[in-house]
């Protein structure tokens, strides 16, 4: 379900919670879901599992993620609109700057649409 670049210049653990945090968005998880455990979530990765920890961590953080001890990682909520919209546009500037734009291009081109 969760794909990575490799290609990508992000770090690896942003990309993760990137892919975590759309899944939530796009309702592949909904609130009280529980998630794999991150060992499990890393070798379909082929990441380290220390990786998908942090993902989770920060995750944690922002509210989206609850950690319970012997029930593992669970939905706590769904990114509000602005978290959602946040990120894409976090994935639209990292896409926009393989191709050589910078992020004031990427404004000019937002200002031109309708």
């Amino acid at each position: 379900m969760l794909t990575l670049d490799l290609n990508d210049p992000r770090p690896l653990h942003e990309q993760v919670a990137g892919a975590i945090r759309r899944a939530i968005g796009d309702g592949s998880y909904a609130a009280g879901d529980r998630l794999p455990p991150a060992r499990d979530l890393a070798d379909a990765l082929g990441i380290n599992a220390n990786t998908v920890l942090r993902a989770l961590r920060e995750l944690r953080d922002e509210g989206l993620l609850e950690f319970r001890r012997g029930r593992g990682v669970s939905v706590a909520g769904v990114p509000t609109g602005r978290a959602l919209i946040v990120q894409r546009a976090r994935d639209l500037l990292e896409e926009a700057k393989k191709y050589g734009y910078s992020r004031d291009d990427l404004i000019d081109v937002l200002k031109e649409l309708p």
